[in-house]
């Protein structure tokens, strides 16, 4: 079973427009690997060379951000779920 990612709204023209897709992998790692093969583009707006993006949050299973468990390593099982989160700033 693969691993489902939740694709927010600003990252949609990447997925065809898709708000989910399926993709196989055992850790966070390989799954945004995954879909950048599937979809060109995805992992630079993820992902710099440090890792994940300072202002983009992956969640695993809509609790755990991926930073506090093992980040790109976390390993995730089927069934599984990641939430990519946009940092999200502003006020007055």
């Amino acid at each position: 079973m693969p691993i489902k990612v939740q694709i927010p709204t600003p990252l949609r023209t990447l997925t065809q427009g898709k708000d989910e897709v399926a993709v196989e992998g055992a850790n966070v790692r390989a799954v945004i690997d995954a879909l950048e093969a599937s979809y060109p583009g995805l992992k630079d707006r993820l992902c710099d060379d440090k890792g994940v993006r300072r202002f983009v949050n992956i969640f695993l299973n809509e609790e755990e951000d991926i930073r506090f468990l093992d980040a790109l390593d976390t390993a995730v099982k089927d069934g599984d779920s990641l939430q990519i989160v946009p940092a999200i700033a502003g006020g007055v």
